[in-house]
């Protein structure tokens, strides 16, 4: 059963669910404007979570080690290409809303929202690329370091910015947005946590 469910096959499994969800969307809703803007919706919400369980793996495991928990920060990888994979749904579906619409829901986004996004994808792809063992080895232990740091913080930036918008108007993403926050103070206090470990250790 192990084989099933470590590594690259976690990929494959998401791959699988993420069509078979989109497939349902489309089978309930249509492939017109209806169909896919609840594409767009359900492929934010599958990322969210992805990304979210990939960006605190890590802090997750030093303050609640167990089996679940070390499962989770030993596919870390895979959940964040998983995590590429939603998110590749999700531009399908923002793609085939602009084509059904004949571009006006690109037009009525804003200017600085559609910059943003984009250098979402652009991170992500990068991200995505280098998390083969060669091409990750081809850049480099410390700039694939600044590359994944950086790009996860930038990411957590723009759902955090997407979901506290929304949050002013509709109380629905406010434990969304609570969820990104407690997400990285918990990453800050994990950080701390391990540095006095090893300050300790070197006293």
């Amino acid at each position: 059963m192990k084989k099933y469910s470590q590594g690259w096959i976690i990929v494959g499994w998401a791959a699988l669910a993420l069509s078979a969800m989109v497939a349902g969307i489309i089978a309930i809703h249509g492939a017109g404007e209806e169909g896919a803007r609840v594409t767009i919706r359900a492929t934010a919400r599958t990322s969210f979570v992805l990304f979210l369980t990939a960006f605190t793996a890590t802090a997750l495991v030093r303050f609640w080690p167990g089996g679940l928990t070390r499962w989770v920060r030993a596919n870390r990888r895979y959940i964040g290409v998983s995590f590429g994979v939603s998110h590749a749904f999700h531009a399908i579906g923002i793609l085939a809303l602009a084509f059904i619409t004949s571009g006006a829901s690109i037009r009525e986004t804003d200017a600085s929202a559609l910059v943003g996004g984009l250098l979402a994808y652009l991170f992500i792809a990068a991200m995505v690329f280098t998390s083969f063992d060669r091409t990750a080895a081809m850049l480099g232990q410390k700039k694939w370091q600044i590359l994944h740091t950086t790009g996860m913080y930038y990411l957590w930036a723009i759902f955090f910015i997407s979901y506290g918008e929304r949050a002013v108007v509709s109380i629905f993403y406010a434990p969304l947005a609570l969820l990104l926050i407690s997400a990285i103070a918990l990453r800050f206090a994990a950080s701390v946590k391990r540095r006095r470990l090893v300050a300790a250790k070197g006293a």
